[in-house]
């Protein structure tokens, strides 16, 4: 049998692709076509497969970003009540679920399995640790404003440092420094800029791990599993204070501390810059990006091998408080859908659980960065490789990682709202909208789409279910009442004084043993 799987194109997929897809077959005789594509065409190809029902490829790794789509258009199988019936007979009784870290991604609101992770990187704070760990930077940081330069614990103090490299600091060994790197190219790269988690970190939305209830990231409210609105006008938080605070700094900053060419770019274009030596911070940077930046030779490793930065926990907005998810973690997922022949299916969910097998896991982790199980996390080989991959393995066995999540089950169609983000956010940064006028727009664009599938009916009784329209202080005093946090009052003050850590401290705070637990059933 012949069969066709499609991946993004990563290291970890290409790995995947090249490598095992050829040992699967040699094991089991089934050829494998294991595709890699741009992310946006492997949800393209998914939404096609959907609407038409004609089988377009046997086995999906696709986003867990796309968990409350798959929950509520009912076409995707339900990974933990296949492996359980239809699919036992070709289900691996060693896979052991419980050592999978993403786990809860991919669980939808009525406690089932619909995708499994097989590869993940998180979204972090990234800087120059020669630069912070410099006695005469040091000195003239806390002389201007009276704390140590250190990891930023909050944005008040990212801020205070990005000024402090570009305008104190300037130049280092006769290049010019900038205290900051991001893009703001209006292009659909500039959409997960944004839906990667960057409200929650300004502080969106509610408590909650994975994502925030009832008010999640994206500011679009869930009332049981059914949607109920985007604009604070429904009691969402889409364009209320934090939000537009986000995207108010996100401006500022690009503005004033990244390079200047850094506004007419996208994210693939902005992406190496770090590596080549002049910036001193980055607080938007995905993990995926390690095995480009420890390359021997390059401006930001030393001669031993050991990399002159470090990535950490992100800081925080004004807006945010303990309870709420921190950031990004982009989980890839193994994901089958109804409209396969059952035998396509079953020889598709052999290969996709080979990938991630523990016979292979722990290699493919090597050569990705993108760690999926616990017991690859803690195996001795990363205790080994850790000086070499900058506080990768340090914040992967940390507690913090749970603070760190992909989107969740409050988005009900990820493909039609997530393009909403970089046509409106984009108006902004091409400075045709004011930060307010282009949230209020993203809100109701997102109500539109969500009142649209409301009528349809097409998710049945988890689809959305528009609020009507109140004012925002109705919303803001039933948060305040339900003891619940959004849409949140604008703060009298978004800039607290700055908050820092030392890297070095925070990172032996972190526990140096695996946690206990409950031995796989």
């Amino acid at each position: 049998m012949d069969i066709n799987i499609v991946s993004e194109t990563i290291t970890t997929h290409e790995y995947e692709s090249k490598t095992l897809a050829k040992a699967f077959t040699e094991i089991t005789g089934i050829k494998v076509k294991h595709d890699t594509i741009q992310e946006g065409d492997v949800v393209e190809k998914l939404q096609t497969q959907m609407q038409s029902g004609k089988n377009v490829y046997d086995g999906w790794i696709n986003d867990s970003d796309l968990i409350g789509t798959h929950f509520r258009y009912g076409q995707t199988i339900v990974l933990s009540d296949y492996m359980a019936g239809e699919g036992k007979d070709v289900s691996d009784p060693y896979l052991d679920v419980s050592d999978f870290i993403g786990k809860s991604f991919t669980t939808a609101p009525d406690g089932k399995l619909y995708q499994l992770p097989d590869q993940q990187f998180a979204n972090l704070y990234w800087f120059r640790y020669d630069w912070f760990t410099n006695s005469d930077y040091k000195a003239k940081f806390k002389a201007k404003y009276g704390y140590e330069l250190g990891v930023p614990v909050n944005w008040s103090a990212y801020e205070d440092i990005a000024e402090f490299f570009t305008n104190d600091i300037k130049e280092i060994n006769g290049v010019k420094v900038y205290g900051h790197m991001d893009y703001g190219k209006k292009d659909p790269s500039l959409g997960w800029r944004f839906t990667d988690a960057w409200l929650s970190m300004a502080g969106n939305g509610d408590k909650g791990i994975p994502n925030g209830l009832p008010v999640d990231e994206w500011g679009i409210r869930m009332e049981g599993c059914r949607p109920v609105g985007s604009s604070i006008e429904r009691g969402g938080d889409t364009n209320g204070p934090a939000a537009v605070y986000s995207i108010t700094k996100y401006l500022d900053w690009l503005k004033k501390y990244a390079p200047p060419q850094a506004q007419g770019m996208t994210f693939s274009e902005a992406g190496p810059v770090p590596a080549q030596g002049n910036i001193a911070q980055q607080i938007f940077w995905y993990t995926a990006f390690t095995a480009d930046m420890v390359k021997p030779g390059i401006a930001v490793m030393n001669a031993d091998g050991t990399p002159k930065w470090r990535m950490a926990p992100s800081p925080h907005g004004s807006y945010w408080k303990d309870g709420m998810k921190l950031g990004y973690q982009d989980a890839g997922s193994l994901t089958l859908l109804k409209s396969t022949p059952a035998d396509r299916r079953k020889a598709a969910w052999l290969y996709l659980q080979f990938i991630v097998s523990k016979t292979v896991s722990l290699k493919k982790s090597h050569v990705g960065l993108t760690f999926i199980r616990e017991s690859d996390i803690w195996d001795k080989s990363f205790t080994e490789r850790a000086p070499k991959l900058g506080g990768l393995i340090e914040f992967y066995r940390s507690p913090a990682r749970v603070q760190w999540t992909p989107t969740g089950n409050n988005v009900p169609d990820y493909p039609k709202l997530a393009q909403l983000w970089w046509q409106n956010i984009g108006d902004a940064s091409s400075g045709n909208k004011t930060p307010q006028q282009a949230m209020d727009a993203l809100a109701a664009a997102q109500d539109s789409v969500m009142e649209r599938l409301e009528k349809s009916g097409v998710q049945g009784a988890c689809g959305p279910k528009l609020n009507k329209k109140e004012k925002p202080d109705y919303w803001f005093a039933k948060a305040e009442k339900d003891g619940t946090i959004a849409p949140q009052r604008k703060l009298a003050n978004e800039k607290p004084k700055g908050e820092t850590v030392d890297y070095d401290t925070l990172i032996k705070s972190w526990p140096a043993s695996p946690p206990k637990r409950a031995e796989a059933k």
